[in-house]
């Protein structure tokens, strides 16, 4: 029995001997068999490295060995960049689309009310005083047809009137017959005066155009007087869906436009119609304005179908030009800035800012910020972002700090050259500031030459420089607007290239100012502008003059 006892446990030992040394020998089948790791790293936070195997101090997760030729996993977003290994891709069931150039469209749910076409509308009242005696239409809904009689009307006026007619001849009766159209008659009927009998008391109302009756106001027997209303015909042939949209549909919305409609009266069943007309009254207290489409309407089974006065909801299908759009979903917008994240290499996820432009049914118009073919996250992004506010978060300042770009020393030349661009940006915002356009021509006359050595020298060693290459024509303007919307683009390129260099100390000594409300002057600007200045000069606001010379604050170093 003890013989059984020790002959097992050498087996199980044997056995765990064996695991533990296969397991060893496939720890890592990626890594290479010949190479040791040059430092282990969190992907998820990897600013955390380490000389050995362990876990991060943050997250708990296993670290990353990074062998000698290998790029580890990047430090330098701030950590708005996000790296997940393919394991945690699929758990977060991340997916990812490409940005694409095609058409935005959209669907613009609207609600309304069906109304009669207002052109096919009228009143029938009384042209004389007198007496309804027989009424040929007697209830409201009853269809008529134009030049139908509605009643038989007895008026001693107008009875008067036709007998002058049949007695005169030449102009008397032609003013007569004038005088016959203004009391109500048609001219059809005044032609029939000359054969009415001599015994005959009434005249008939006629209905003026086909449609239903909509409104009854006298009965047989009763006297009217002249203006008094007798009868309200509407044609509902033709209706119209009146719907409001408000001021962020606007762009939307076109004359011609398809819509269709549906109303709960009529279950199952759509209507076709065109927008035809958008009323250029806006409505300030709703910003809204009414839109009015035209919908067919015949008769079906002796009745129409679209009735007075329904609720009506509207699907307005609108599409654009192609633009360059992502899915709604890849959106993260909880703040004015919307952001999204694009795909890299080595699971790797990029925090980007976006410019949007139009929101569609599922996509969104992108501005700027990225181009078509970039991959960017639909699905899972809310949690990479999540992972990224941890990141800056935990992130140490020590990181930061080393993260940053150091600015070397300045040569000779260089600082000459700096000197200059200086001194050129403090002449013409001196001009600027006088309201001197001569000066300001005079002074932006070597803007280019200098501008250029400026940005040949310092080009390893000053930030937004491109933006200051750009910065565009300086020379030979005619008016002070346009000088002052040139000096703008010029002026805040150069106060954020030299900033740095300031803080270094390399650079003479000046000023930056800011104006807060530069917006104003500069079509387009942002609200804050920049200027330089050097000397002892008092604060001179370039971008607004005599108006506001003392409008703005320094920016110190």
């Amino acid at each position: 029995m003890k013989k059984l006892s020790t002959n097992l446990i050498t087996v199980f030992l044997t056995v765990l001997a064996t695991w533990w040394a296969l397991r060893s020998e496939h720890h890592d089948p990626d890594a290479p068999s010949h190479q040791k790791p040059m430092y282990y790293q969190s992907a998820m936070h990897p600013w955390i490295k380490s000389d050995k195997p362990g876990r991060c101090t943050i997250c708990g997760m296993e670290l990353t060995p990074v062998y000698e030729g290998e790029k580890g996993f990047d430090v330098t977003g701030g950590g708005s960049t996000v790296v997940l290994t393919q394991s945690q891709i699929q758990v977060l069931h991340v997916q990812t689309q490409e940005a694409k150039i095609q058409p935005l469209v959209r669907t613009l749910q609207v609600a309304g009310m069906i109304d009669d076409d207002a052109r096919r509308h009228r009143i029938i009242s009384a042209y004389v005083d007198g007496r309804v005696d027989k009424l040929h239409v007697n209830y409201m809904g009853a269809e008529v047809e134009s030049g139908q009689p509605l009643a038989d009307f007895y008026s001693p006026n107008l009875l008067q009137a036709e007998r002058e007619f049949r007695q005169l001849s030449g102009d008397l009766k032609m003013n007569t017959a004038l005088r016959l159209r203004q009391m109500g008659l048609s001219s059809k009927q005044i032609e029939a005066v000359s054969s009415k009998p001599a015994d005959s008391l009434n005249s008939q109302i006629l209905a003026p155009i086909g449609g239903t009756v909509v409104g009854q106001s006298v009965y047989e027997g009763q006297y009217v007087a002249t203006g008094e209303k007798l009868f309200e015909i509407a044609d509902f042939s033709t209706m119209w869906f009146m719907f409001r949209t408000y001021e962020q549909d606007l762009p939307w919305i076109k004359i011609g436009q398809s819509i269709t409609i549906t109303t709960p009266a009529i279950p199952g069943k759509s209507f076709e119609g065109k927008i035809t007309f958008i009323d250029p009254n806006f409505d300030e207290a709703t910003r809204s304005t009414k839109v009015r489409v035209e919908l067919p309407n015949p008769k079906i089974e002796g009745r129409r179908e679209l009735l007075h006065k329904l609720y009506a909801d509207g699907a307005v299908q609108v599409d654009s030009p192609a633009v360059l759009t992502v899915p709604r979903s890849a959106i993260i917008q909880t703040s004015p800035d919307a952001v999204v994240y694009l795909a890299q290499e080595g699971g790797a996820y990029a925090q980007t800012p976006v410019k949007l432009g139009r929101h569609g049914d599922t996509l969104v118009e992108i501005l700027s910020g990225i181009h078509a073919g970039e991959k960017v996250v639909t699905n899972g992004n809310l949690l990479i972002d999540g992972q990224a506010e941890m990141n800056r978060a935990f992130m140490s300042p020590t990181t930061e700090s080393t993260s940053k770009k150091t600015t070397p020393t300045l040569n000779d030349e260089q600082k000459k050259s700096t000197a200059d661009f200086i001194n050129l940006a403090d002449a013409m915002s001196a001009a600027l500031a006088a309201d001197d356009l001569a000066k300001f021509n005079t002074a932006s006359e070597p803007a280019m030459e200098v501008i250029g050595m400026t940005v040949k020298l310092l080009r390893p060693n000053a930030g937004n420089l491109d933006a200051l290459d750009k910065a565009g024509h300086l020379h030979g303007i005619d008016d002070l607007k346009s000088a002052r919307i040139a000096f703008h683009k010029f002026s805040m390129a150069a106060t954020a290239a030299l900033e740095p260099l300031r803080e270094a100390g390399q650079t003479p000594e000046f000023k930056i100012y800011e104006c807060p409300m530069v917006d104003e002057r500069i079509p387009g600007a942002p609200k804050k502008g920049r200027w330089i200045q050097t000397g002892a000069r008092s604060m001179a606001n370039p971008y607004f003059g005599s108006e506001m010379l003392e409008c703005g604050e320094e920016i110190k170093p």
